[in-house]
């Protein structure tokens, strides 16, 4: 693999080493790009990803902002950043969150989290309209190998989510968060129905209430 390569298989994983990996991540033809590594194998996501995939990655984030302010749940979100454990791993989650006591432990100034020197974070989020299979199968494995707590996959065309509890290098489906106590899954996927019918801000409106009640 070198940089005269014009163009790399996307939306499959394709052997690579970790230095192979950092050129594909700093070439700026790939600045778009989504970029994961896991067990010597590379996996590159372009953008942009469609009207749907944006609009569930918009609502899906504002519900857990919105759930943590009115539970006074200390939370820090990061849209689209880059996770490593250098030489191994590397991850691009759609959303991801330190929550509770870790929700400061990343400070201001960071280019991408070193798992090396921080914790890895408390909740990711992957949301799927064309990469389900991979979101449900390797992605997940990389999670768990990056011991997140939780893992939740927005199934954009079936207005699902499949959550994942990870714990000891394993994973298991969820109906409740745990990181996030008193927070139903379905509720967010409810939420997610209402906006194919509705403008945002009746959703938010709406989530509002069953967060408050």
């Amino acid at each position: 693999m070198s940089k005269t390569q014009t163009q790399l298989p996307t939306d499959a994983w394709i052997t690579a080493t970790w230095e192979e990996y950092i050129q594909i991540f700093e070439d700026p033809s790939y600045e778009k790009a989504k970029v994961y590594y896991h067990k010597g194998k590379l996996r590159i996501e372009m953008s942009p990803l469609g009207n749907d995939h944006a609009k569930d990655h918009a609502v899906i984030m504002a519900a857990v902002a919105f759930f943590a302010a009115t539970k006074n749940i200390a939370l820090s979100s990061r849209d689209n950043f880059t996770y490593r454990k250098t030489g191994f791993r590397a991850a691009q989650p759609d959303a991801s969150y330190y929550i509770g006591e870790n929700a400061d432990v990343i400070p201001w100034g960071t280019s991408f989290i070193d798992l090396d020197i921080y914790p890895p974070p408390t909740l990711v989020i992957e949301v799927a309209n064309t990469s389900l299979s991979d979101d449900k199968g390797e992605k997940r494995l990389l999670y768990e190998a990056l011991n997140v707590a939780e893992y939740w996959i927005v199934d954009v065309q079936n207005v699902e989510i499949i959550a994942f509890a990870i714990a000891n290098g394993g994973s298991r489906k969820i109906d409740r968060s745990q990181v996030l106590p008193g927070l139903a899954i379905s509720l967010l996927e409810e939420a997610l129905q209402r906006t194919r019918q509705t403008n945002e801000t009746q959703v938010y409106t709406w989530l509002l209430q069953q967060f408050q009640s």
